[in-house]
């Protein structure tokens, strides 16, 4: 599908990220960030003097309404550039459609790679990218013993297939692993609780938590409810932002440990700049995090882009986005010519007490995504190549 209407004709585009479901809280915010993006090129003339207009629908956490809402996007309303999804259940109920109908997605969120579908810039982190620096510094500075969990679906799985590989190789051991319902199950999560409270009484212990949404939030308030934490037990994950720690509670998820490429506390002209205007769009409680900062940025690549080729033709604009890079929040961000994936720079931060996370290691520049993990050593020692914030 093409779009070269002259004169001022807007550039129509689609946003599909869940506003409601058990995943809003994290899907609002790619909503968020996406949607400013669009606002702030449309205030400053739009893409080649034409605006960029938005179709949005909430498909409500549902992998199926997501594949529906594509399909009417990419076939009545004559879309063919969509931002969204979230979960990799989402993407991969979305992904035929993209494909048959030639459309272009634009995923902004990190995933467990081992996927490259020319119909799609993936902006988010590849494991080399987050999973790779956090599993060395679990073994580093935490605990050796390791208990993994998350809901059962193919991003947990995949995800904690790589991190067992990694810690294991590393010198540590996976002493447990559990999947749950996506939608949540108390007495699953109970039952889990009890598990590393039991496992807690042979010495240290660090949970790696691949639970998405807001079965997330009941675990970590049963965590903090049972003194788990105060135990000496590491929470870490790769999921836990700004957003998700006021929704929980402050108190609660203090001293948890996230690898992600952006947090709001991280210095810099774009960051602070960002965060003003995240702040000014969605009020004073509203602070940005890795989710809406993604999206953000991945409009900014789809307009540098656009302007580049002046068409939404999808050969053209995803040959047009090869090699492009801008001045993201969380720092330069680059697509990569060779898999369609994000350069991008991971880091690892706790949890603070007023809901801010501290940064406490980041890399020295931005790494090239290794989504198939080809080239990326499963030794590597991160924390020797890392540099304190």
């Amino acid at each position: 599908m093409t779009s070269t209407s002259a004169g001022s004709d807007p550039w129509r585009v689609g946003l599909l990220f869940s506003r409601s479901g058990y995943l809003r809280f994290t899907q609002s915010e790619h909503f968020f960030g996406a949607a400013l993006a669009i606002k702030e090129i449309n205030e400053r003339g739009g893409v080649l003097g034409r605006p960029v207009e938005v179709i949005a629908y909430d498909p409500q956490s549902d992998p199926h309404l997501y594949r529906e809402f594509a399909e009417r996007l990419l076939v009545e309303d004559g879309i063919s550039v969509i931002f969204g999804c979230s979960s990799s259940a989402e993407r991969k109920a979305v992904l035929s459609s993209i494909e048959r109908r030639n459309g272009l997605l634009w995923y902004p969120s990190f995933y467990e790679g081992f996927e490259y579908s020319p119909n799609v810039i993936y902006t988010g982190a590849c494991p080399n990218q987050n999973s790779f620096p956090l599993a060395n510094f679990i073994v580093a500075k935490l605990a050796r013993r390791v208990f993994l969990m998350g809901s059962d679906y193919i991003y947990p799985r995949e995800t904690n297939r790589i991190m067992r590989d990694l810690i294991e190789t590393q010198g540590g051991t996976v002493v447990g692993e559990v999947y749950g319902p996506p939608t949540g199950d108390p007495a699953w999560i109970r039952r889990t609780v009890d598990e590393i409270a039991r496992l807690a009484d042979n010495g240290p212990l660090t949970v790696f938590s691949t639970l998405v949404g807001t079965p997330s939030h009941d675990f970590y308030r049963l965590v903090h409810a049972e003194g788990l934490t105060a135990r000496g037990v590491a929470m870490t994950s790769l999921t836990l932002a700004e957003g998700e720690v006021r929704a929980i509670g402050a108190d609660v998820c203090a001293g948890h440990i996230t690898s992600a490429t952006y947090f709001a506390s991280l210095p810099g002209q774009a960051s602070d700049r960002f965060r003003r205007s995240f702040e000014a769009e969605y009020g004073d409680r509203a602070t940005p995090s890795q989710w809406s900062a993604s999206s953000y940025a991945q409009v900014l690549l789809f307009a540098a882009a656009l302007e580049r080729c002046g068409t939404l033709d999808t050969q053209r604009l995803a040959d047009a986005a090869q090699g492009l890079g801008v001045d993201a929040p969380e720092g330069p961000v680059r697509i990569d010519s060779d898999n369609n994936h994000a350069w991008l720079t991971p880091r690892i931060a706790a949890a603070c007490r007023d809901g801010s996370f501290e940064i406490l290691w980041q890399g020295r520049e931005p790494v090239k995504p290794d989504p198939y993990l080809s080239s990326t050593s499963f030794r590597a020692k991160w924390i020797d190549a890392v540099e304190e914030a």
